[in-house]
Order: C-alpha cells, then sequence, then structure tokens
C-alpha cells in the first residue's frame, strides 16, 4: 500500500492521502488494505442482496483520484445532516469527492467514519 501511496505524483495529495490513511486508521482501529488498485479501505462486511447478488466490501474507505479524493461511507441516519457541516465536497452515488483535507472538517469526517461502520454493522449483523 505505500507503494501505491507513493506513486501518487502530486506531492500535496500525497500528503493528504498519508493524513487520510491516519484519520481513517485511528478512527476506526482497522489495518489498511488495498481494494483493487486504487481503493485504501478499513474493515470489511459480507454482504447479500434479495437478487442473490453478494460478495466483500471495505467498511469505509477512499481513494486518491487525479481529480480529487472519493471518501467511501455507507448511508447513515444523520449523514445529511454532517455533511452539511463538512466543508467543501460533492456527493456521488456511492461515495463523497473532496478535493484538499484542508477543505474539510476532520472531525465531521471521523463522524462519518463512525456513522457508516455503526451502520454497516446493524444492516449486516454478526460479522467483525
Amino acid at each position: 500500500m505505500i507503494e501505491f501511496i507513493e506513486s501518487v505524483e502530486n506531492t500535496k495529495k500525497r500528503e493528504d492521502t498519508y493524513k487520510l490513511l491516519d484519520i481513517f486508521t485511528e478512527t476506526t482501529g482497522y489495518e489498511a488494505k488495498m481494494w483493487g488498485k486504487s481503493i485504501i479501505g478499513f474493515g470489511s462486511y459480507h454482504y447479500k442482496y434479495a437478487s442473490g447478488h453478494e460478495g466483500d466490501a471495505a467498511l469505509v474507505g477512499f481513494s486518491p483520484r487525479k481529480a480529487n479524493f472519493s471518501l467511501y461511507f455507507a448511508p447513515g441516519d444523520n449523514n445529511e445532516e454532517l455533511l452539511n457541516k463538512f466543508g467543501k465536497h460533492k456527493k456521488g452515488k456511492a461515495c463523497v469527492y473532496i478535493n484538499k483535507v484542508a477543505e474539510i472538517d476532520e472531525d465531521i469526517l471521523r463522524q462519518l467514519i463512525e456513522q457508516s461502520i455503526i451502520f454497516l454493522r446493524k444492516t449486516y449483523p454478526g460479522q467483525e
């Protein structure tokens, strides 16, 4: 994973990647793991949809994309309320996009991470 982070060309983006790595690691208590070629994830859960489709995913994670960072959270009870206080971001279907860590509230980020884990543990019980 360090190899992946070191491959981030932009120096400031690489520094922010390390900052996010610290925040996610401290908040989740999980060791970071690569999910695919570009997502740094924390923890995991197994999901199964009514359609029969199932798989494994990270509880939370992020990816330093060329244009911005993609932050991966599950929906939660007060997600919208937290995002309103989060700072400069854009919402996608399955993630939140930020440009720089300096443009967001790190305490709100920690709350979004915690909320996501609580939501997924409730939705998919009996897993570590």
